[in-house]
């Protein structure tokens, strides 16, 4: 397959992937099917896609290594861009329903809720990551581009925490999570990039 073809089919593949829960979401509100807690169903889905798009963002280099397929890197802007998206639905709907935009409840639930600190300090790590992905911006940032982009490492543990955290019950779910987050940052550590160095790509 050529390359451009290749890239456009994984191009298409992202908005498939990003616009299908959004859709879900959409078909279950109109049709009164978000259970009987709507809020806190809107925020577990939402949260949940965040999170599996930005591991799904982490993921795109050493697939790109191990595959050989330069394009799945092309794609990775495009995917952060939607985990941003998913992660300010996730923390929109929690501060107008849940806080109603109210400022000193936020605080208040900071302090109180470790939980909410975590996604609150995930979602404040991936804000800068979205506003400089533009070319313009790596162009203007230059090498401090790629160090301000090393902040989706801790932004996807601390993610992970938060989902973890959240939990009150069954722990396995999240769990799984936590483990696929850290299998990925373990991939960017230096003993296991020049190990995987080793290996010849097809």
């Amino acid at each position: 397959m050529h390359p451009a073809t290749r890239l456009w089919g994984l191009r298409l593949a992202v908005w498939l992937l990003a616009l299908a829960p959004l859709g879900l979401l959409g078909w279950r509100l109109a049709t009164g099917r978000l259970g009987p807690n709507p809020v806190e169903t809107l925020e577990h889905v939402s949260g949940l896609w965040a999170l599996r798009l930005l591991l799904l963002t982490l993921a795109m280099t050493p697939l790109r290594e191990r595959l050989g397929l330069p394009e799945l890197v092309q794609v990775r802007r495009l995917i952060g861009l939607w985990t941003f998206a998913f992660a300010s639905l996730h923390f929109s709907i929690y501060l107008v329903f849940d806080l109603g935009l109210s400022p000193a409840q936020l605080a208040e639930d900071l302090l109180k809720r470790s939980y909410i600190a975590l996604g609150f300090a995930a979602w404040l790590l991936m804000l800068p990551l979205a506003v400089t992905s533009t070319r313009g911006w790596q162009r203007r940032l230059k090498r401090r581009w790629k160090l301000l982009h090393r902040a989706i490492y801790p932004a996807t543990l601390l993610a992970a925490l938060h989902f973890l955290w959240l939990v009150k019950a069954d722990h396995r779910e999240p769990l799984i999570y936590l483990a696929i987050a850290l299998t990925l940052l373990a991939f960017r550590l230096p003993w296991s990039r020049r190990r995987g160095s080793r290996t010849p790509v097809a």
